[in-house]
This record gives structure tokens, C-alpha cells and sequence, in this order.
């Protein structure tokens, strides 16, 4: 029999305290968490939470299991994980589920009228899954908790007009060392990279030699994250780590690699190549070849007439 699951929308740091029956914030956009102060979640069944503000969580011994999409992770050691705005987070009780850790919560407010408030849809790690999490050294976990410690005692101390600001900065040192820690697990795991680079290598190369891409137009990258597995932002960001270029810049170099082979040996218009391609518009077509190659697809098979 299925468990029911319970969906529980938190738009408020001060929704969460109260779920989470702990004392109210100190501060309405912002809060730190102590894990070990908290006691288990009194839901028994599968609980998906819909969180409308960001979290940068360090959780360690937890007992139980969380589920970001369709993959559930086990946390035994120090790992770091975080959401944007309006990502599902589930959580499975069935083993009494506890967490050690800290928690950090801020609204998009918090940091609206600050440079981050901009700067942090650049910080791709906001849109990975669960299972992509980030394992920390010890010597890693102990420079990230010294950061929550420093906005724990910022937090704490009386609110005045420098308070924010202080916050802001610690929270942005934060997300500069995750996405430090986060490129050296792309080299530390690259035998797992260097597979998932292999397996996409050979979806880009199956996409482009069969029917699919008539039948389903141009790829995208979600379609090639949804077959590896793992969210768009850190496919392109593996790819970009281990060759140099995004997701979107190899599947553009494979659809002009294929372009030409058909170029070089049809006699197709540039129209009839466009649509085997993939593309809606000739124009389209012609105008990214010519951005990667510096010759229109007619020019090019001048070269070999």
C-alpha cells in the first residue's frame, strides 16, 4: 500500500519555526538553525516541503532518508546541500527521522537590495538535486560551520542597522567557498565524471545519427539530464569543469559537426538541412553556423565543390 504524502507549502521563516516548533526568528527573513536542537518531525508519513525562500544546509548522522526528485539520499557524513525558491524538498519518516547540522534560511528579500541579490541566480549548486550534493572534507565542514557560527553570533546579538549587512556578507563568503568546494569535487570525483562525460558523449552522438531529432526537434539540455540523471546546472557545470564548455556548447558543436557531414555530402538546400537538423527556421540554422564557423552553410560547400 502507497504511504500518503503530505504537501506543506512555507512561504516564511516564521512558518517554518512554528512546523518546526522552535522558538520564533529573531529576524522575519532570516534564520539559523541548530539541527541538534530539534526535536524529530512528528509526521510518520512521506512529507513534501515547498520552501519560498533559500536554504544552505550542513546535515550530518541523519537518520532516515531525504528525496529531492525522484532520488533519495542517505546522509552519513558531512554534506552540504541547497534549494532556490519553490524547489520540492520530501522528506521519508519512516525511520524516525533526525538530523544533525545547521540550517540556514533567508528570503529573497533579505539580500534583494545588496549586489548578491543579483549575483546569486549565478550560483548554479541553488538548482541541484539532493544526490549531487556536496561531501565535505573535514577541514572543509570546519571552515563552513566557522561562517555559521560568525551569522549565528551576528544573529544573535542585537539587531541594528549594521546587522544586515554583516549577514549579507558572511552569506556571501559562504556561497564563494561552496562554489570553491564544489569545482574541487568535480576533479576529486572526475573517474564518476569522466563516466557521465562518456555516457552523454554517446547520447549526443546517438541523438544526432538516428530519427530522434526530426521526431523531437532540437535537443535541449534537460533532455540530456533527464537521461543522465542529474539537473541541467550540474551537467553543464561538470561539462564546462572537465572540457570547457557548457552543456548548450556541445550540443551546438555536434549539431555543426553533423551539419557539415550532411552539407559536404547531400545535395540538400540549406533549408531541407535545417529541418533534418532539427530547426524550425532555415534562419536560425544559417545564422549559428555562421557564428561557429565564420562561413554561411553555402560557403562552406563551395569549399568542397
Amino acid at each position: 500500500m502507497a504511504h500518503k504524502i503530505t504537501h506543506i507549502k512555507i512561504n516564511t521563516v516564521s512558518e517554518l519555526h512554528r512546523l518546526m516548533e522552535i522558538p520564533k526568528p529573531l529576524h522575519p527573513l532570516i534564520s539559523l538553525i541548530n539541527m541538534d536542537n530539534v526535536k524529530p518531525s512528528s509526521h510518520q508519513e512521506a512529507v513534501n516541503f515547498i520552501l519560498n525562500f533559500y536554504s544552505v544546509s550542513l546535515k550530518r548522522n541523519v537518520k532516515g532518508k531525504l528525496k529531492y526528485g525522484q532520488n533519495y539520499y542517505d546522509f552519513d557524513e558531512g554534506v552540504l546541500g541547497m534549494t532556490a525558491p519553490q524547489q520540492i524538498l520530501s522528506v521519508n519518516n519512516d525511520d524516525n527521522y533526525r538530523v544533525s547540522g545547521w540550517w540556514l534560511v533567508f528570503h529573497k528579500d533579505f539580500i534583494l537590495n545588496y549586489p548578491l541579490g543579483k549575483a546569486i541566480k549565478n550560483y548554479g549548486f541553488f538548482s541541484y538535486a539532493v544526490h549531487e550534493a556536496l561531501h565535505l572534507s573535514d577541514k572543509e565542514e570546519k571552515m563552513l560551520e566557522t561562517i555559521f557560527k560568525n551569522i549565528e553570533q551576528e544573529y544573535q546579538t542585537n539587531i541594528d542597522t549594521y546587522s544586515q549587512d554583516v549577514m549579507v556578507t558572511q552569506i556571501e563568503l559562504l556561497l564563494n567557498y561552496c562554489n570553491r568546494f564544489y569545482n574541487r569535487q568535480f576533479l576529486t570525483r572526475k573517474a564518476v565524471n569522466n563516466d557521465l562525460l562518456t555516457r552523454f558523449e554517446n547520447l549526443l552522438h546517438e541523438y544526432f545519427n538516428n530519427d530522434k531529432i526530426i521526431q523531437q526537434k532540437l535537443p535541449s539540455v534537460h533532455y540530456f539530464s533527464n537521461q543522465l540523471n542529474i539537473s541541467p546546472n550540474y551537467l553543464s557545470d561538470m561539462l564546462k569543469s572537465l572540457t570547457g564548455q557548457t552543456t548548450q556548447e556541445h550540443i551546438h558543436n555536434k549539431l555543426i559537426e553533423k551539419a557539415k557531414e550532411i552539407l559536404s555530402t547531400t545535395n540538400l538546400s540549406v533549408g531541407e538541412v535545417a529541418y533534418q537538423l532539427g530547426f524550425e527556421h532555415p534562419q536560425s540554422f544559417s545564422k549559428l553556423f555562421k557564428g561557429k564557423t565564420n562561413m554561411t552553410p553555402l560557403q562552406f560547400r563551395a569549399t568542397f565543390n
